[in-house]
């Protein structure tokens, strides 16, 4: 959609100094957000933009990351520093946000991992040179004692991008770019649209839809989301979109499914930028996915009412 003038106009102020100029950024400290940026910090420096001053200065005193504690370099968003490049990693809701804090931040290219497909928000409110979304499985969740990686996964970024890719290999993150980014991004929101909805409403880590009775319905989701995927251009037969999404769920069978930590936090899902993505496209070729449909309705029952205002950090 497209933004008001002002939307995305700081005032003079807020721009960013170039002595404080960093190769990476991050802006979303979520568990995933801060799992990145941890890993990051520890071969070079990375900026974490939060929300404001009180979200940036909780991330300073230290949050534990993992095994150890981590000193966020974070800054709130009206005063985020330059950056090379940024990757953003907030909710669906908050992308326009996020890309217009982005954009004051001069970056050479802004990379969204983020769940759904958001790369034309990100486009139409941020103007910077490059402006792509990658995929990433690496999973983490949050809770009171701090943030958890539960599952090492692989991410994948668009050409381009090769100066992200070699920071985050570095970072110790399987990370490679990838030329058929499009397809790879089809094959994340099968993924997603049939883990994320189905965690959350059975409020299960995502190893347990592998068992009975969980794993028929995951598979009949796999199934009915199939053929709109693959008209769309996944390159994926049907066996193997199966066979992804297992590896998937197995791969990150401790972890607690994005969607399932929203739930839990009484926060607004990504429901609509996951399965409402999907519902989209089965609209377009004029099919109907009741399962599906009937999913997001329930994921719906979960949030809470009215809806929260977006936000990130």
């Amino acid at each position: 959609m497209p933004s008001s003038p002002s939307l995305c106009t700081p005032p003079p102020s807020a721009a960013p100094s170039p002595a404080a100029r960093y190769p990476i950024a991050i802006i979303g400290p979520g568990a995933l957000g801060l799992h990145f940026a941890a890993r990051l910090a520890a071969v070079g420096p990375v900026a974490v933009v939060a929300r404001d001053e009180a979200a940036s200065a909780r991330l300073r005193a230290g949050v534990h990351v993992g095994e150890a504690s981590f000193f966020a370099d974070a800054h709130p968003a009206a005063a985020a520093p330059a950056a090379d490049w940024v990757i953003v990693l907030v909710k669906a809701a908050d992308t326009a946000a996020a890309a217009c804090t982005a954009m004051r931040m001069q970056p050479r290219g802004v990379l969204s991992l983020q769940n759904g497909l958001t790369v034309d928000t990100l486009r139409a409110h941020c103007s910077a040179t490059r402006v792509d979304q990658g995929i990433t499985t690496e999973g983490a969740f949050r809770d009171e004692a701090g943030v958890h990686p539960s599952g090492a996964g692989e991410t994948l970024v668009p050409p381009g991008f090769e100066a992200v890719a070699a920071m985050l290999a570095a970072a110790g993150l399987n990370t490679r770019v990838e030329a058929e980014i499009d397809a790879a991004r089809l094959a994340k929101l099968l993924v997603n649209v049939a883990i994320n909805p189905l965690a959350a409403l059975h409020r299960v880590p995502n190893g347990a839809l592998l068992e009975p009775p969980l794993r028929a319905q995951l598979d009949a989701l796999v199934r009915e989301a199939w053929p709109v995927l693959r008209a769309e251009g996944l390159a994926l037969d049907a066996d193997a979109a199966l066979a992804r999404v297992h590896a998937v769920a197995q791969a990150t069978a401790t972890n607690r499914a994005s969607m399932l930590q929203d739930v839990l936090a009484g926060r607004r899902t990504e429901i609509d930028a996951i399965t409402g993505a999907l519902l989209a496209m089965a609209s377009c070729q004029q099919r109907r996915l009741p399962t599906h449909e009937a999913l997001l309705q329930r994921v719906h029952t979960l949030e809470p009412h009215p809806r929260r205002s977006p936000h990130f950090g």
